[in-house]
């Protein structure tokens, strides 16, 4: 195995994006970039009888569709509309320059194996597996269709294992958002598509990681699964896909906005009393609620959880400034948790800690 030799720019980003927050900017979602996967001369994964390029493009431009119709307030930005070849790095860019407030990215999967099927949603993240793994290096690996990539990609080799080490000191100030709108996603592809749920996984996503904003790649199939390669070639198939995502999404945005509503008002009705702000760093969300003293919080002290956006979120510390969060915060990622990231209360519920911030100076 080669050694893995780092530039000056990837030094300064793996040193710098710990560090960086990207506050939500609005109380409400209106501009969203649908992303479809691949194209021109980059297929992407290969069936039997189709492209992983075509189904992705298919199903984007339905699931545009369905949100431009039914959802009249939101933009919807497309990355290609037509069979061409967007580089990573200009799909992501698309997305920062617009301002859109979340990022969704179709693609379909393929494997040696004719057994595996169903559908995944990632968002970006650790690897926890081989698995995902791969499924990021076959993704990033569009990269390798562009023209000096070496020097757009400061140096980052889709191929090389130790370059994923970039993306295992990534701070995602947007993994609890892009979480939720990827568990409903999936439970829509199981419960009205029919798909098997393979589940809401992590990894490094090259178009994921540069995106200032939240975001999930979606894995609607196996075009190597004979069985889901027809289905996602079928009409009906692509139309299930597309509302499924449509739904998810407006699901999404309904909670979102309205959780945003309550705690303006919340903000506005209350007197702001600095006493009453308190920060804690989280560092785990689960769907089922776990007990304070599991062993998987055996080392840790001061462990309290409270209920955000349908998951149990699990925070430690309660201190008083942003100068004692930040320093517990860089305490738990040196016990491993890596994405662990300070959060904001106000009489026990959660505030943008920007806003904490601003109440804290009055």
């Amino acid at each position: 195995m080669k050694p893995y030799n780092f530039n000056f720019n990837i030094l300064c980003l793996i040193l710098i994006l710990p560090l960086m927050v990207f506050p939500q900017k609005k109380n409400k979602i209106t501009k969203l970039v649908i992303d479809a996967g691949h194209g021109g001369y980059d297929p992407g994964a290969l069936g039997a009888h189709c492209k992983e390029k075509t189904i992705a493009l298919a199903i984007a431009l339905k699931t545009g569709e369905y949100i431009k119709k039914n959802l009249k307030d939101v933009e919807i930005i497309y990355t290609r509309k037509t069979d061409k070849f967007v580089e990573l790095h200009k799909r992501a860019q698309i997305a920062n320059d617009a301002k859109a407030d979340f990022f969704i990215s179709i693609h379909c999967n393929s494997l040696n194996s004719h057994k595996v099927h169903g559908a995944e949603t990632y968002v970006m993240g650790l690897h926890k597996s081989e698995a995902n793994l791969a499924v990021a290096k076959k993704e990033n690996a569009s990269i390798l269709y562009e023209d000096d990539y070496n020097a757009q990609y400061e140096g980052f080799d889709p191929n090389s294992p130790e370059a994923n080490v970039i993306f295992s000191l990534y701070q995602n100030a947007y993994l609890d958002q892009s979480l939720n709108l990827a568990q409903k996603v999936q439970k829509q592809f199981k419960t009205r598509v029919g798909l098997k749920d393979r589940g809401v996984l992590q990894a490094g996503f090259w178009v994921l990681y540069k995106t200032t904003m939240p975001g999930i790649l979606i894995e609607t199939g196996y075009l190597s699964h004979a069985g889901n390669e027809k289905f996602l070639m079928s009409k009906d198939g692509q139309t299930y896909i597309a509302s499924a995502i449509y739904r998810a999404f407006k699901e999404y945005k309904i909670e979102f906005e309205k959780e945003n509503k309550n705690l303006l008002a919340n903000n506005v009705i209350k007197t702001e009393k600095t006493d009453d702000i308190r920060f804690r760093v989280q560092f785990a969300s689960y769907k089922r609620k776990k007990p304070l003293d599991s062993k998987k919080f055996s080392d840790l002290k001061d462990v309290k959880n409270y209920m955000h956006n349908g998951l149990y979120k699990y925070t430690v510390g309660n201190v008083s400034s942003i100068e004692e969060a930040e320093k517990l915060q860089s305490e738990m990622r040196k016990k491993g948790f890596k994405d662990a990231f300070v959060v904001a209360f106000k009489n026990d519920e959660r505030i943008s800690t920007k806003n904490a911030i601003e109440l804290i100076k009055k």
